[in-house]
């Protein structure tokens, strides 16, 4: 009996010391937590999030998406916008932002590899290379191709196919490919130039996929900003990208996961 009571202070130490180890433990890890604000694409935005969902998981640190097109965003990290990590929808602003010194050298790589697709909401009908020309009368929805790669995308994938001049009157502009989407989603537009990945695994409507050799190659690339440069969240955000559980993700919503 003595032996017993003479253990039991012990047990009780041991059994403090533990919670307070599993304490200092939870304390630990939400020191270490932290928090990144991430500037993507539009055309990125359901990849991103489900990306985000496994991130914060996987990680323990959160992350805040703030969505538009790429060079809306741009001109915001410009002007001062606290991101840290910029994934946009070219190779050209992410060179820039780092020749201009707004991100960190050495931090660039292509996460994406985008696909251009001609979407309408008739499912009734077949869309090919020959649509446009026989739809001359047609509403056009592109995102605008000043800011906006995919828009610019679009511009070349009429060009080619010889269509542009005689649609030019006829396009509505998105301010960004999402935009584009909703024009032709809602009818507003017979016809939509879209991201693929906008559409991929979607019932409903009819696409076209644009052949690659129509337009200028859209290779997507995230870089880190100077802002982010000292935020573990914010690289850690951008090693889960490159990783494979990013890159997955990527692949299943229509994307090329880059090099």
């Amino acid at each position: 009996m003595r032996r017993h009571a003479h253990l039991k202070p012990t047990i009780r130490a041991l059994s403090i010391c533990f919670a307070c180890a599993i304490g200092s433990f939870a304390l630990a890890t939400s020191a270490v937590a932290g928090k990144t604000r991430v500037a993507v694409a539009s055309n990125f935005m359901a990849a991103a999030k489900a990306i985000g969902v496994l991130f914060e998981k996987q990680t323990g640190h959160s992350v805040i998406f703030s969505f538009g097109a790429t060079g809306q965003l741009y001109t915001q990290i410009t002007q001062g916008a606290p991101y840290d990590v910029f994934l946009a929808a070219d190779r050209a602003r992410p060179t820039l932002a780092i020749e201009r010194g707004y991100a960190v050298r050495g931090s660039r790589f292509t996460y994406a590899e985008g696909r251009l697709a001609l979407f309408t909401r008739d499912t009734s009908r077949e869309i090919d290379s020959s649509t446009l020309s026989s739809a001359i009368e047609s509403r056009v929805a592109i995102a605008n191709p000043v800011i906006a790669p995919y828009g610019a995308a679009a511009v070349a994938a009429m060009q080619a196919l010889g269509v542009y001049e005689a649609l030019q009157p006829r396009l509505v502009r998105g301010t960004n490919i999402a935009q584009a989407y909703q024009f032709a989603y809602t009818g507003n537009a017979a016809f939509g130039f879209v991201a693929l990945s906008q559409i991929a695994g979607r019932t409903g409507g009819s696409h076209w996929v644009v052949p690659a050799e129509l337009h200028p190659a859209i290779a997507q690339d995230a870089v880190l900003l100077v802002h982010g440069a000292e935020n573990a969240a914010a690289r850690a955000f951008l090693a889960f990208l490159k990783g494979d559980g990013g890159r997955r993700v990527t692949e299943m919503f229509g994307y090329g996961a880059g090099p």
